[in-house]
């Protein structure tokens, strides 16, 4: 299997709120979100390993998905790239977060496993929207 048909696979798992079918696509110590700079937004945080991955799909449980499209697919060694286009609240200020062309970011070990990923998006929008700015 290659690392997009992985990477499907858990975006499949992620639509059905499969957590346990995504966490073993994950290396034991996974890097999640390696490269995004400090905020407070719950599901924008530096983590590290599967249990702390858990902590991401948890902290979603605060958002309204109304789209999650992942549509693009671009493999190269080890690296998935994915555009995905998404539109969701955050549920406890009621605003509204759309993106076009949101980026992840999956890089794979050799034994097929995810060991790190990161999106890069709007991080001043998501963080407008969990604060109840303005956006």
């Amino acid at each position: 299997m290659g690392y997009v048909e992985r990477v499907q696979q858990i975006y499949a798992a992620f639509e059905k709120n499969n957590i346990p079918a995504i966490l073993v696509h994950l290396d034991e110590n996974v890097e999640w979100e390696y490269a995004i700079a400090p905020n407070d937004v719950p599901w924008l945080q530096k983590r590290s390993g599967r249990n702390e991955v858990q902590k991401f799909f948890k902290s979603l449980s605060a958002l309204e998905f109304h789209q999650f499209q992942p549509k693009t697919f671009l493999e190269s060694g080890n690296v998935v790239v994915v555009l995905v286009d998404i539109d969701l609240t955050v549920k406890a200020t009621s605003r509204r977060i759309v993106e076009d062309d949101e980026v992840h970011i999956w890089h794979f070990n050799s034994d097929g496993q995810v060991i790190k990923f990161g999106h890069k998006l709007d991080t001043h929008q998501h963080w407008e929207a969990y604060r109840g700015g303005f956006i």
